[in-house]
C-alpha cells in the first residue's frame, strides 16, 4: 500500500504498526480486522463517565474479592497478529499476570464498548466479528452512551450462547466469570438521571 487516503484502507499488523510510528500523538487509529480505521478523539463527558464507572465498579470488585483480574481504559490496546487486529477497546479485564512492560494483550476475558451513534456500526458489527475469535472472552458488553440499555454476548465453552438486553437504571448487568452484578444506575451515576 503506498499511501493512507481514506478510512477503508486494509493492512497487515505489522504494516500498521510502522504507520502509528508515524502519527502524531494526539491521533487514534485502530486495526480492525485488517481495516485501518481513523478514531474520534475528544469523547463527549458522558462516555468518559460511563467507562470510569465500570472501571471503578470492576476494579473496587476484583481487589475486594481477591480476583487476579485486572481492569484497563481506553489508552491499552488488544492486539491480535492472526486477526490482523489493534484496539484500543474502552474497558478489558484481563485475568492472570502482566509481562513486565507489556503495553499490549491478546487474551481478554471482558471487553466493554461505550457506543454512540458514530461508533455503533463498528462495535456491534466490525469489532463483533474480531473479538468473539478470541478464545479467552467470555462477555461482550455494549454500553449504550445515551440510554439505560446495555447488550451483553456470553461465551458457554467454544461457542457464544446468548446476546442479553438489559433495559433501564433499576436493571443489573451480571458478568458469570466474574460473578458480577453492577445495577446501571451505578454504570449510568451522574449521567443519567432517575
Amino acid at each position: 500500500m503506498s499511501r493512507l487516503n481514506d478510512q477503508f484502507d486494509y493492512m497487515s499488523l505489522d504494516d500498521f504498526e510502522e504507520l502509528l510510528a508515524d502519527k502524531p500523538r494526539d491521533e487514534k487509529w485502530e486495526l480492525i480486522g485488517g481495516r485501518v480505521v481513523k478514531m474520534m478523539t475528544g469523547a463527549r463527558w458522558e462516555h468518559h463517565f460511563i467507562v470510569q464507572n465500570m472501571n471503578f465498579a470492576l476494579s473496587r470488585h476484583l481487589r475486594e474479592s481477591g480476583s487476579p483480574c485486572r481492569v484497563f481504559t481506553e489508552s491499552f490496546r488488544l492486539k491480535e497478529d492472526e486477526l490482523d487486529s489493534s484496539l484500543l477497546p474502552n474497558v478489558i479485564v484481563r485475568c492472570g499476570p502482566m509481562v513486565p512492560g507489556a503495553t499490549s494483550l491478546n487474551d481478554p476475558t471482558i471487553l466493554v464498548e461505550v457506543m454512540s451513534y458514530g461508533s455503533v456500526g463498528r462495535d456491534r458489527v466490525e469489532k463483533w466479528r474480531v473479538y468473539q475469535k478470541l478464545a479467552s472472552l467470555q462477555h461482550y458488553v455494549l454500553v449504550e452512551r445515551d440510554k439505560p440499555v446495555i447488550e451483553v454476548f456470553d461465551r458457554a465453552g467454544e461457542a457464544w450462547f446468548s446476546q442479553r438486553l438489559i433495559e433501564g437504571l433499576d436493571a443489573t448487568l451480571h458478568l458469570s466469570s466474574l460473578d458480577l452484578s453492577i445495577p446501571l444506575a451505578e454504570i449510568y451515576r451522574d449521567v443519567l438521571k432517575p
